[in-house]
């Protein structure tokens, strides 16, 4: 068996890195393990779809695409189903002449030359994805069971939650491991932010967050829930047997040749432990402003107002609205050999190479307010607050951008304008607040359109006018997008999110405004006339481009906004 060729695709299209293979290399030499896509796929290193397009370049193969499987097998009883789960391999057509097989290791000859002499016919290889190789055995010669349960199946489900040493070897079995492994590679295979596990008194539910909005995904059998939370606790180096408070904890596993760190929080709920992680997935994560969603003149001017030596940058939203990653993008602008950068965040989401950031702890006296005061000690030209959660955090903040630093933040307010009242609301002088903060970006998340199934169609009237698009859309018909669905975009229509933003940015009127503690309706109508964009304008000008649709921009904002 000759890979080189095979490794060499994958190193070329950065789907293999040099010191993992190094890694993998040893493993083989230490355990005399052979069958290196499997290997490979095991250990998370390489994703399955990445092995099997590698391999066919490699060998000039086709790959078997999911569909293309049949139901019934071709085989004959004489090659035996253990055969063909131990070496991945799955019929797909056969005559009198030949059969043809799909394999997840076409350079494995063993196998063609085992099926030509076990069915006296030549044998015609194509390349199969692993779990769909998986699957499709199940379906021709298993019994029904979903993965899911197949993986119960083989378990001692005699868990009583007061033995935590049962506990922890049941979390430990292999069943269990690779029902938590399932979970966790559905989530990636499907984009997910959050996975929510929660326990109900007939049911387990698992539910993946995917763009924004939760779905059901196949769950564990509920007689299992106290192994699947346990294995995830014992992950996260969580105390499995405190089961009357929440916990934090943090995992980081290699999955699909990417490193993926998973955020998870435990709470206690009437049936049991409710889970819920976060996965923060560093490579995909883009930190530009044309890719969040800014247009070109929200960029340029968030940019200009970046580009002030001092004051106060606040970004405010709900949770989830896309702050965190706005704020990171802003800092990676900023980051330069020039600036020193301090950040203190809870928690530490994503590590920004040349920017020194603290994790803040409460628990030992490390708070938002305290960190700060030793942070400006620190000289630094630009520091960063992962939120403004209190008067005497926004005072220090404000001393800060008084005294010749750039201070980054966030609020949690619904609008821009909203930003200005809540900071007087929590006791900051109105004087402070004018000189000191030079802008207020809010935003929240639409879902993008996919781009290979989205349909336009033509506005009628009424919408037209309810909705005021004529402001924004050229002259002649004006036309909207849909969603339909395709196999790009899983059937849903929309792939990936984009923010839409409105940025205000402080002048004399508002500063005037301000001091006169106007209500934040009348600052939002001030801004407005001075040229600022609402979100729900920016989101029309999106949906017009076909970027979004106009329901996404009403299901996150209003026209009165």
């Amino acid at each position: 068996m000759g890979y080189q060729q095979f490794i060499d695709i994958l190193l070329a299209q950065q789907s293999l890195r040099q010191n993992d293979l190094v890694r993998v290399n040893k493993i083989q030499e230490q355990m005399g393990a052979s069958g290196l896509p499997g290997l490979l796929i095991k250990l998370g290193l390489c994703s399955e779809k990445h092995v099997a397009e590698a391999l066919a370049k490699a060998r000039n193969l086709q790959v078997v695409l999911a569909n293309e499987y049949p139901a019934e097998s071709p085989f004959g009883e004489e090659v035996s189903l253990r055969f063909l789960k131990e070496h991945h391999v799955v019929g797909i057509a056969a005559d009198d002449k030949s059969i043809t097989v799909a394999v997840l290791d076409s350079e494995d000859d063993f196998i063609q030359q085992s099926l030509e002499l076990l069915t006296s016919k030549q044998v015609i290889i194509k390349v199969g994805i692993l779990s769909e190789i998986d699957k499709a055995l199940e379906l021709q010669f298993g019994e029904g069971k979903s993965q899911m349960g197949q993986l119960y199946g083989s378990m001692d489900d005699d868990a009583s939650l007061d033995d935590i040493e049962h506990l922890k070897d049941l979390a430990s079995e292999a069943p269990v491991i690779r029902m938590v492994n399932l979970v966790f590679q559905r989530a990636l295979e499907t984009r997910a932010s959050d996975i929510h596990i929660e326990p109900f008194d007939q049911s387990l539910v698992i539910r993946l967050r995917i763009d924004g909005v939760l779905q059901n995904i196949e769950s564990p059998p509920v007689a299992s829930t106290a192994a699947v939370i346990s294995r995830i606790k014992l992950m996260a180096k969580l105390n499995i047997a405190e089961r009357r408070l929440p916990q934090d904890g943090r995992i980081k596993i290699q999955m699909q040749g990417k490193e993926i760190d998973l955020r998870v929080s435990t709470t206690p709920t009437m049936y049991g432990e409710s889970v819920v992680i976060r996965l923060l997935d560093k490579e995909s994560v883009v930190f530009d402003f044309a890719s969040l969603g800014f247009e070109e003149g929200n960029s340029q001017h968030f940019l200009e107002v970046l580009a002030r030596p001092h004051g106060i940058i606040l970004i405010t939203g709900p949770t989830g609205s896309g702050k965190s990653t706005t704020l990171y993008t802003a800092l990676t602008r900023l980051n330069t050999p020039e600036r020193k950068i301090i950040t203190i965040e809870d928690p530490v989401e994503y590590q920004l190479n040349g920017v020194n950031q603290i994790q803040a702890k409460p628990q030992i006296g490390l708070t938002f307010s305290s960190a700060l005061r030793s942070i400006v000690r620190q000289d630094p030209d630009v520091i960063m607050i992962g939120e403004m959660r209190d008067l005497e955090t926004a005072k220090i903040a404000v001393q800060s951008a008084l005294t010749g630093h750039l201070v980054l933040s966030t609020l949690h307010t619904n609008d821009a304008a909203g930003g200005l009242a809540r900071l007087l609301d929590m006791g900051l002088d109105d004087y402070l607040l004018t000189s000191t903060v030079n802008g207020i970006l809010a935003q929240r998340l639409v879902r993008k359109l996919c781009p290979h199934c989205r349909v336009s169609y033509p506005a009628l009237p009424e919408v037209i006018k309810e909705k005021g698009l004529q402001r924004f859309a050229p002259p002649g018909e004006i036309l909207l997008y849909k969603p339909v669905g395709c196999e790009k975009c899983g059937g849903i229509g929309y792939r990936g999110r984009l923010a839409i933003i409105e940025f205000l940015v402080m002048n004399d009127a508002i500063r005037k405004m301000v001091m006169a503690h106007q209500e934040s309706g009348k600052i939002q109508d001030q801004a407005v006339q001075d040229g600022m964009l609402t979100m729900y304008d920016d989101g029309v000008v999106k949906a017009l481009k076909g970027l979004t649709s106009l329901d996404e921009v009403l299901r996150v904002t209003s026209s009165e906004t």
